[in-house]
C-alpha cells in the first residue's frame, strides 16, 4: 500500500471523528452550501470526500516523517486556516475574513481540525507499521509515570496528578527517540496541548457531566497544560539521564561531547545572545511601561532599575538556553526555530508565574491575565528569535577540536537531516501557531 492510499483510509478514520463534532455543532449544512444545498447528509457525505482527499495528502507529505502526532496536529491547524477561514467561504461566494472576530466564531471548527489531524496521524502510523509492536520497556513506563505524577502536581491543575500519570505512561510510547533537554522541553510544551485539546476541552467536561463547549474553552487551563507537558518530558530526560548513568557499563551509549559544549564559552555565548534579545524586548517593554514592574522584583520602581534587572534575567536565561540547546541548531532557520520556542515557554513561566510571585501577586492564568501579558507574549517571541539566531551564529563559529572542517559540515549535514526527518519543525511551528491562538482563545 502505497503513502496516499494509507493517508486516505487514515482520512476516513480522522473524517469521521470530526464528522461527529461537525453534527453537534450544526456545521454540516455550511459544508452542504458549497454544492448549493443545506442537507445535514450531503454536507457529511462532502466534508468525508474533502477528508479523504486531505488524508492522502498527509500521507504524501510525511512519508518519511518520524512521530507523525506532531505532524497531525500541525496539519489539522494548517487546515483550519486554509479550509474554513480561506476556501470555504470563497466556494460560498463570499469574502474571505481573516480577522480576529471570524476566527473566534470558528473555535469549534480549530479543535475538529486538530482531532482530525490527530486521528488521521495515529491511523497512518499503524497502517504504516513503523512503530514497534511492542511496548516500551517497563523502566521507561515507571520513569514516564513518576515524571508524569511529579509534573502534574506541580502543575496547579485540577486531577493533576492523575492527568500527569496517564500523560507520563504515554509519553514513551509516542517518543521514543532520545534528546537533550532543550527539544525534549519544547516537544513536552506542544505534548501538554494536545492533552489541554484532548482532556480539558473534551474529555473533562463529559466526566463532570458538563457541556461541551469548544466555543468557549478554559483558557485558563492552557498554561498549566503547557508546564505539564514540559515538566513531564524534562523529568523523563533526567531520569533517563541518570539510569544510564548509574546502569549502563557501555560506553558507546554515552553521546560525545564537546569540552567546549560544557564549558564557559558556550555559557557566554548564551549570556551574550540573551543579552541581544533582551535589547531587542526592551522595546516591547518600554512602549508597554512594564520596566517599574520588574523593578518591583529588587523592591524598586525606577525604569532604570528595572532595564538592569530585566537585561540581568536575559544573559542568565541566555545562559540556560546554551546549556539545554547547545550543539541543536545546524543552521539559522532551526536556531530561531528552537529560540522562538524558548522564548514562549518563558512567557508561561516567566510573565504569567515566576514575575506574579516575585512581585508579591497573586498568580492568574484567567483570560483577562492572559490578555493583559499578550504584549510580553510579543516580547518573549523576538526575545527567542533574537537569543537563537544569535547563539548560532557564534555557536556555528568554532567546531569541536577533534573534527576537521569537513567532518564537522558533514555531521552538521546529518543532526540537520535528522531533525528534518524528526518533528523539529512541526515543534517551531505548532509552538508558534499556539502562542498566536492565544488571542482567538480569548473571549
Amino acid at each position: 500500500m502505497n503513502a496516499a492510499a494509507r493517508g486516505a483510509i487514515a482520512g476516513v478514520a480522522g473524517g469521521l471523528v470530526f464528522g461527529v463534532s461537525m453534527a453537534v455543532y450544526g456545521m454540516l449544512p455550511t459544508v452542504a452550501s458549497i454544492v448549493r444545498t443545506d442537507s445535514a447528509v450531503v454536507g457529511f457525505a462532502v466534508h468525508m470526500v474533502f477528508a479523504v482527499i486531505i488524508g492522502a495528502g498527509f500521507g504524501l507529505i510525511v512519508s518519511r516523517q518520524r512521530e507523525l502526532v506532531l505532524w497531525g496536529l500541525l496539519y489539522g491547524a494548517f487546515w483550519w486556516f486554509l479550509g474554513p477561514l480561506t476556501l470555504l467561504p470563497l466556494f460560498r461566494g463570499e469574502p474571505v475574513s481573516w480577522d480576529l472576530s471570524s476566527a473566534r466564531g470558528l473555535l469549534p471548527s480549530l479543535i475538529g481540525h486538530l482531532c482530525y489531524g490527530m486521528a488521521v496521524a495515529l491511523v497512518y502510523m499503524v497502517l504504516r507499521g513503523d512503530q514497534p509492536s511492542t511496548r516500551p520497556p517497563a523502566t521507561a513506563l515507571v520513569r514516564g509515570g513518576l515524571a508524569g505524577v511529579i509534573a502534574g502536581m506541580l502543575s496547579h491543575l485540577g486531577w493533576g496528578w492523575l492527568i500527569g500519570l496517564a500523560a507520563g505512561l504515554l509519553y514513551p510510547y509516542l517518543f521514543r527517540d532520545r534528546e537533550n533537554t532543550g527539544p525534549a522541553l519544547v516537544r513536552g510544551a506542544v505534548y501538554g496541548f494536545l492533552w489541554w485539546v484532548l482532556f480539558g476541552l473534551t474529555a473533562e467536561p463529559l466526566l463532570l457531566n458538563v457541556k461541551l463547549d469548544w466555543a468557549r474553552p478554559p483558557v485558563d487551563q492552557l498554561p498549566g497544560y503547557l508546564l505539564l507537558g514540559g515538566l513531564t518530558a524534562v523529568l523523563y530526560t533526567w531520569l533517563g539521564s541518570v539510569a544510564r548513568g548509574l546502569f549502563v557499563d557501555d560506553v558507546r551509549m554515552f553521546p560525545v561531547e564537546s569540552p567546549g559544549a560544557r564549558g564557559f564559552r558556550a555559557v557566554g555565548y548564551g549570556a551574550v545572545a540573551g543579552l541581544v534579545g533582551g535589547a531587542l524586548f526592551t522595546v516591547v517593554m518600554v512602549v508597554v511601561g512594564v520596566l517599574p514592574l520588574v523593578a518591583s522584583m529588587v523592591g524598586s520602581s525606577e525604569p532604570v532599575v528595572g532595564l538592569i534587572v530585566h537585561l540581568v534575567i536575559s544573559q542568565i536565561i541566555g545562559a540556560s538556553y546554551a546549556v539545554l540547546f547547545r550543539r541543536q541548531s545546524f543552521d539559522a532557520v532551526s536556531g530561531i526555530g528552537w529560540g522562538l520556542c524558548y522564548g514562549f515557554f518563558w512567557w508561561i513561566l516567566g510573565n504569567l508565574t515566576l514575575l506574579p510571585v516575585f512581585t508579591g501577586s497573586p498568580v492568574r492564568w484567567d483570560p483577562a491575565a492572559l490578555a493583559a501579558g499578550f504584549p510580553s507574549l510579543a516580547g518573549h517571541l523576538a526575545y527567542g528569535a533574537a537569543l537563537g539566531a544569535v547563539y548560532y551564529r557564534l555557536e556555528s563559529r568554532t567546531n569541536p577540536w577533534w573534527m576537521t572542517r569537513n567532518a564537522a559540515e558533514q555531521a552538521r549535514v546529518q543532526g540537520r537531516r535528522q531533525q528534518s526527518l524528526g518533528s523539529a519543525p512541526a515543534l517551531w511551528t505548532l509552538t508558534v501557531f499556539i502562542a498566536l491562538t492565544v488571542p482567538v482563545l480569548i473571549p
